[in-house]
């Protein structure tokens, strides 16, 4: 049994790799480039194949599948980026790598902290030795009305953690919980976009949720609004979304996923000319921060998902499913 490790990293994941390759006995290849016409022959004779979000082309799926694979690894819990259509068609599986969520929840609050407290052109100035107050008064959160769109475990510790600065919460969610109905309001879209000074969002990627943030909904939304993202780039409409900046509609942005990122994150791209005008358009706004999706990283995470790779190879060889398989 091996596993070949796509979009790999020796500087934090390759540890990780080498205790567990030894712990359950399955072998591993890898390489630090994302899967392309020209690397797949690394995955022949693997039974899995491991990446992060990535392009994934339904050709390249054919072709690793003639190549043995059966597993369609995803270091991360979404998995958004794999054709599960034809996957399903070829009898593969994909497993994914659920991981600790507080550390999510924990970047959000920092975003939301940040972006209500305008700490980007605070700290821009600063560094030019521009003390000044002018353009840089806040909000205190406790102040603020708080919409968290999506209440599983990331948002439900999101919750939990706002609670405790005083702020009005409300909650959207087609399954509301009775954890986040402790300290959250649960409301319907229109009246968490029309009352909220800062819209957190935490659903994942799907058809329904595609573009939910588009004009029709920033429309709804307060003059001034702050809109957080650490669950997918594809729920926000970019090009509405940078309308509204430029409008002021949107009265800033926490971002650390964006449209179109596959192939972007994580790669050392300075000096390259990027073609993603979204980016260069976000990145202008002076009351937006975006990162580089990194909400996830810490060391227990990174440890966690290259860990769920091989759990789901060593389940495979047993003839069992892997308690991180999503039912296609």
């Amino acid at each position: 049994m091996k596993i070949a490790f796509y979009a790999f990293r020796d500087f934090d994941e390759l540890p990780f790799a080498e205790k567990f390759s030894k712990q359950y006995g399955i072998d591993f290849v890898w390489t630090e480039e994302y899967p392309n016409e020209n690397n797949l022959e690394l995955a022949r004779g693997c039974v899995g194949m491991s990446c992060t979000p990535c392009e994934m082309k339904e050709e390249w799926v054919r072709k690793l599948h003639d190549y043995g694979v059966r597993y369609m690894l995803t270091r991360a819990i979404g998995y958004d980026h794999l054709p599960g259509k034809l996957i399903k068609e070829l009898g593969m599986h994909i497993s994914t790598s659920p991981y600790s969520t507080s550390c999510v929840a924990n970047y959000a609050l920092m975003l939301i902290l940040l972006t209500t407290r305008k700490y980007q052109q605070t700290m821009i100035r600063a560094a030019a030795q521009d003390y000044t107050l002018k353009g840089k008064m806040g909000r205190d959160l406790g102040d603020c009305t708080v919409g968290v769109v999506g209440t599983g475990h990331i948002g439900q510790l999101l919750i939990r953690r706002l609670s405790a600065f005083g702020c009005k919460i409300l909650a959207y969610d087609k399954y509301p919980n009775a954890e986040a109905a402790k300290y959250a309001e649960y409301v319907g879209l229109p009246e968490l976009y029309a009352q909220s000074d800062v819209i957190s969002l935490h659903v994942p990627a799907n058809a329904e949720t595609f573009h939910m943030i588009n004009h029709d909904a920033m429309a709804q939304m307060k003059d001034g609004v702050i809109i957080i993202n650490t669950a997918r780039g594809s729920l926000i409409d970019s090009q509405a979304f940078i309308a509204n900046l430029k409008s002021g509609k949107i009265g800033g942005a926490g971002l650390d996923v964006i449209e179109n990122e596959a192939g972007l994150y994580y790669c050392n791209r300075m000096g390259d000319h990027i073609d993603n005008d979204e980016l260069a358009m976000l990145r202008s706004f002076p009351n937006v921060i975006v990162s580089p999706h990194t909400a996830f990283y810490v060391e227990s995470t990174v440890s966690n998902m290259v860990e769920k790779s091989f759990i789901a190879i060593d389940y495979f060889r047993r003839g069992e499913l892997s308690p991180f398989e999503i039912k296609l």
